[in-house]
């Protein structure tokens, strides 16, 4: 294998229009792991989501305390395999069959997104495949820094002599042939030991993706992508962002602050333990304060082994404080990384949240103030049989991972790989556990 390979984590096979296939997704965040299998079935192309020829159709989910990640990154091996073990298990019983691979997001590892340029002159005249393929590696290699891995080349748009907006290159006639491409990358060192824990469960990654681009396949629709978007996926131990403008994703960024610091803040502020202020987070979480907040007392339990320590009265006011001081300070990193990619051009766009820190109370109102965007939460769209609680903006990366196949052919994939594809019987699955071992 090539020193090029490795620069790239494994890649989908794109989804043969005319068959069903059965997929499973796995989310392994820092506070819970969620494990979706579905059914994807042929369907008719419909006007909200045009990007979509398959029905996604669930038959097994589950979701379960995370444990040994923090910050989207794995930091204990053995707890991290146990947990995913037990997530995918109950996701089989329920669907009544085996898994043997999956897909996997990424939220760790410093998420970012860079819009390369890259050119080459043409020699037979007219535009080939491969040409496409060369200048597309140059550029991708070009994105790659020491220690960091592409989860997405994604080509934008092309250029033929200078002149951009070429949809479709192959057959045109031209002497310089140019792509404008997004390229992500993330640590190499976090996405590997994801990997690392799966393959300890004896299950292959079929690919992988980058959390805020899943979300925004499962929330956004056609026109919000068209007209320009940015989805921010708000985890617990990550804030993740994806920026679509003219219907494809053009940009992705993130830095390791979630919902998780909401509750150490509340746990310091209020002396009470990480579990009770998870509790009191879910139960009374919100940036809204209200007239009676001052007014409206309740009881902390303190931290501490002794049964006779008197529980602390605070106010709802000084726990919506708590909680907006932290979230103010979320959404004006989020306001900063916006600024510094090509969302700031887009002035009608608008901003979508997702993930299950982005669910309490107010935040979209929050994040209208501080962004100056309108803001809408995120849910999972056009999937059928959902049930109530995977119906929510926390399911949105594992739902939008059932529905990545559909669009990995747009994604520029090292040759090598496709020739993979090809050999053998084990084929490109069996030389997942090699990339794993040979390093990048």
């Amino acid at each position: 294998m090539t020193g090029l390979d490795r620069n790239q984590t494994p890649k989908t096979r794109p989804m043969p229009q005319k068959r069903t296939a059965l997929v499973a997704s796995l989310d392994i965040g820092t506070s819970k792991i969620a494990c979706m299998i579905a059914r994807l079935k042929p369907c008719p192309p419909s006007d909200a989501l045009r990007g979509r020829s398959h029905a996604v159709e669930l038959i097994g989910y589950s979701q379960i305390q995370s444990r040994g990640v923090k910050a989207g990154a794995v930091v204990d091996l053995a707890e991290c395999e146990q947990a995913v073990r037990q997530a995918v298990a109950e996701a089989e019983r329920m669907a009544k069959v085996r898994v043997e691979s999956v897909l996997l997001s990424v939220s760790g590892g410093r998420l970012h997104g860079q819009l390369i340029e890259a050119a080459s002159d043409i020699r037979g005249g007219a535009v080939t495949s491969a040409d496409v393929s060369r200048v597309t590696s140059t550029g991708m290699r070009h994105a790659t820094g020491a220690g960091r891995t592409v989860l997405h080349a994604l080509p934008v748009g092309y250029a033929l002599d200078g002149v951009k907006g070429i949809r479709d290159p192959r057959g045109m006639v031209a002497r310089q042939f140019g792509v404008d491409m997004n390229v992500v990358t993330s640590d190499a060192t976090v996405a590997k030991n994801l990997m690392l824990v799966v393959e300890r469960c004896h299950l292959n990654v079929e690919a992988m993706a980058a959390s805020p681009y899943v979300a925004g396949l499962s929330v956004l629709t056609d026109d919000e992508a068209d007209l320009g978007a940015a989805v921010v996926e708000m985890g617990a131990g990550t804030t993740t962002i994806a920026t679509y403008s003219g219907g494809r994703f053009v940009h992705a960024s993130g830095f390791s602050v979630g919902g998780h610091h909401i509750t150490m803040d509340l746990a310091r502020g209020l002396s009470a333990c990480i579990a009770d202020a998870e509790r009191i987070k879910t139960l009374y979480g919100t940036v809204l304060t209200g007239g009676s907040d001052a007014r409206e007392l309740m009881s902390v339990p303190t931290t501490g082994d002794n049964e006779l320590d008197v529980p602390q009265v605070v106010s709802r006011a000084t726990i919506v404080n708590i909680v907006r001081h932290r979230a103010e300070e979320i959404f004006e990193m989020v306001r900063d990384r916006l600024a510094d990619s090509p969302f700031a051009a887009e002035p009608k766009a608008r901003i979508v949240l997702s993930g299950g820190a982005a669910q309490l109370t107010g935040f979209p109102e929050l994040a209208t103030q501080i962004l100056g965007r309108p803001v809408r939460l995120g849910r999972p769209l056009g999937f059928g049989r959902l049930p109530n609680e995977a119906k929510s903006a926390s399911f949105a990366v594992p739902t939008g991972l059932l529905v990545y196949p559909q669009y990995a052919h747009l994604e520029h994939v090292e040759p090598r790989h496709t020739r993979q594809l090809r050999t053998g019987t084990d084929g490109y699955f069996g030389k997942v556990g090699r990339w794993l071992r040979e390093g990048f």
